[in-house]
C-alpha cells in the first residue's frame, strides 16, 4: 500500500561545514539563481528543484533523533547533472579550480560520467548520454 506522497522533489537541503566558503563554490561553479539567503543558509534554484546549503550547526533539529554526520564520514549521496559533453564540463571545472575526483568514464549503463565534490564532500556528478557498446 502506498500513501500517495507526491513524488516531485522540491528542496534537497545540503548541511556545510562551512557556510561562506559553500556558498563562494557554489557561485563559482554553477549558474543558478539565489532564492534567498542569510547568515547560516543559501537557497539556490536549479531548474525546478531547490537547494538549500545550510550551516550544519543549525541542521540538528531538523533531523532529530537522528544525528547530523560529520562530513569526514565520507560520501552519502550523489546528486546528479545532465550535460550535452562531459569532457567540456570537465575542462570548465578544472579552468576554475574545481579537482574531478574521477572521470571522465565511460559506463555500462550508457552514461559518461565525472564527479566532484563540494567544501562539505558533497558530491555532484555530470552525466552524458552515450551509446552502449
Amino acid at each position: 500500500m502506498t500513501i500517495g506522497l507526491p513524488s516531485e522533489v522540491e528542496v534537497i537541503t545540503l548541511f556545510v561545514d562551512d557556510i561562506a566558503s559553500a556558498k563562494a563554490f557554489y557561485a563559482k561553479v554553477f549558474a543558478s539563481e539565489t532564492v534567498w539567503e542569510d547568515a547560516v543558509s543559501s537557497v539556490l534554484r536549479f531548474g525546478g528543484l531547490l537547494i538549500n546549503l545550510l550551516d550544519a550547526s543549525r541542521a540538528p533539529p531538523l533531523v532529530e533523533p537522528l544525528r547530523v554526520a560529520q562530513s569526514s564520514a565520507g560520501a552519502r549521496a550523489l546528486l546528479t547533472i545532465r550535460v550535452v559533453d562531459v569532457d567540456q564540463v570537465c575542462s570548465a571545472l578544472r579552468e576554475i579550480g574545481v579537482d574531478l575526483l574521477n572521470g571522465p568514464i565511460d559506463r555500462p549503463w550508457g552514461r559518461r560520467t565525472a564527479a566532484f565534490a563540494d567544501p562539505s564532500g558533497h558530491v555532484w556528478e555530470i552525466a552524458q548520454l552515450i551509446e552502449r557498446k
